[in-house]
């Protein structure tokens, strides 16, 4: 039997250790401790201490920023977790140089980051600029969603938070209801019921402080939206895995080596909402780069999924110099490629299911047949409609609007597949576009004939290759799929920090 030399992995051994030897070049831990003791400016730090003649020694924020970093890297994301690393992996020991930093102390610096991270970045981004690491042909934006520090089941309108307090109440009052109507009731049981009731009484009386001390949040169309009372920033987000409570973490990056150029994290604000504010703060980081080199922006190609297409992103989008290409939702569609895969059917198929909950789809515009010249219609069971207005003005169009009668309707045998609910007072209403607005195209309808282009095209397929790598890096490869804190202004440091950690493993690549 062959003889092998016994496995110690599991034993305990004094040896000699230097730390800066632990420290191997090539690896991040060196590239993010060479920049962080050599390249960045952190004497803005220094304001956040008054301790130059009385009080303890601060901890350097260079090593709590090394040790922040690193943590994050390895997927350590609360600041127990980076405490304890501090105290028993070699590694963090040698980074931080011995120096063991409480949680509490660590959780505060990461707290209070929000003040400091902008000029971090822009630092960490001139220097990805000196080492060539940006390319300025295409720029990508898209968003990651990730769970917050906050709980789903604490969300909800003002009415269904007052109406979740009324419930909580009614069984706090059934459990004095039930103390009084059964005497002789075991000292144990009645500690039990006491914990219960004190514990319905606080979650009803959050839910009254909050109602008290917040407004309720508007959608775009006015409409009330869910808030959350742990986190009021937060929102209700839909996932491939389901919902979660948390943020949108948006980024743009450049296409050549996936340097993030650009990081916002957003609660309650739709997709769409966040181009505008993420493209102007890109035009500010431009502007500090490297003016030695080119930047005409309408040589930039900018591409964004359907997600951020609207008529008023794609008005500020032709006005803003970039070489856009942003798709609608109906992009794939339209390309031939598509036309005839079972999978991409397939999959709409399951979309639209989900959508309408299992519902079938109904009867669209495009399944009636109308007749420009002659100003008539009829609808997919072959009846007649008439015509209930003419230059109907709506999203700045004017259209052409029918409505089915309402006796053929009512006992129409498609009417489940045309109609949400059987018609009670007007027939089913359809309005097609009138052929003056189709001449004055919209910036929507432009970018449909751009991106339909091949070249268009062309260029839109390379953004998934841009960015979506990106989000793969920093949630899977390094785990950083979720956020401790609580807060607009901290989730947005916070987010930044992840993309800083993204940045400087592409500077550790330039290193060797």
């Amino acid at each position: 039997m062959a003889n092998y030399k016994p496995d110690l992995s599991c034993q305990n051994k004094f040896i000699p250790i230097n730390f800066a030897e632990q420290i191997l070049p090539g690896t991040f831990e060196y590239a993010l401790c060479y920049i962080v003791e050599n390249k960045l400016d952190l004497s803005g730090f220094d304001a956040w201490y008054n301790n130059d003649k009385t009080g303890a020694a601060a901890y350097p924020p260079s090593v709590m920023l090394k040790i922040i970093l690193l943590g994050y890297a390895h997927g350590l994301i609360s600041s127990r977790r980076i405490a304890k690393a501090c105290e028993h992996n070699i590694l963090f020991m040698s980074v931080s140089g011995d120096i063991q930093p409480h949680y509490t102390s660590i959780a505060g610096f990461v707290a209070k980051m929000h003040k400091q991270i902008e000029p971090l970045f822009t630092q960490v981004l001139m220097i990805c600029d000196e080492e060539d690491l940006i390319g300025r042909n295409m720029f990508a934006i898209d968003g990651c969603k990730l769970k917050s520090n906050a709980s789903k089941e604490w969300s909800g309108t003002f009415d269904e938070l007052g109406r979740k307090k009324a419930k909580l109440e009614r069984a706090s009052k059934r459990i004095i209801e039930r103390h009084q109507s059964q005497d002789g009731l075991g000292e144990e049981l009645i500690t039990q019921d006491l914990k219960q009731k004190e514990k319905l009484d606080k979650s009803a009386g959050k839910i009254t402080e909050f109602l008290a001390t917040h407004k309720e949040k508007t959608g775009s169309k006015g409409k009330p939206v869910k808030s959350n009372i742990t986190d009021p920033d937060s929102a209700k987000m839909t996932t491939s895995k389901g919902t979660i409570q948390g943020y949108n973490g948006i980024a743009i990056n450049d296409d050549k080596h996936q340097v993030i150029l650009q990081a916002q994290a957003w609660g309650s604000v739709g997709e769409q909402q966040t181009l505008q504010p993420a493209v102007k703060q890109l035009k500010q980081q431009l502007d500090k780069l490297n003016t030695d080199k080119p930047k005409d922006e309408h040589m930039i190609k900018f591409t964004a999924d359907s997600g951020f297409n609207s008529e008023v992103n794609l008005e500020y989008m032709a006005k803003s110099g970039f070489d856009t290409y942003i798709a609608d939702n109906q992009f794939r569609k339209r390309n031939p490629l598509f036309k005839d895969s079972e999978t991409y059917e397939t999959e709409q198929e399951k979309r639209r299911l989900k959508r309408s909950k299992g519902k079938p789809r109904l009867f669209t515009s495009d399944d009636f047949h109308y007749d420009e010249a002659t100003q008539a219609c009829r609808c997919p069971a072959g009846n007649d409609m008439w015509r209930s207005g003419i230059n109907v003005k709506s999203h700045n169009q004017k259209y052409t609007r029918f409505c089915g009668y309402l006796k053929d309707c009512k006992v129409c045998p498609l009417q489940q597949q045309c109609m949400r609910k059987p018609p009670i007072k007007t027939g089913r209403q359809v309005q097609f576009i009138n052929n003056e607005s189709r001449k004055k195209l919209s910036y929507v309808d432009k970018m449909k004939v751009k991106i339909d282009s091949p070249i268009g095209r062309r260029q839109y397929s390379k953004r998934l290759g841009c960015i979506e790598p990106v989000f793969g890096n920093i949630t899977v490869n390094k785990g950083m799929n979720k956020l401790t804190l609580r807060g607009q202004a901290k989730v947005n440091a916070q987010w930044q920090l992840y993309c800083l950690v993204h940045n400087i493993e592409k500077l550790q690549n330039t290193m060797h």
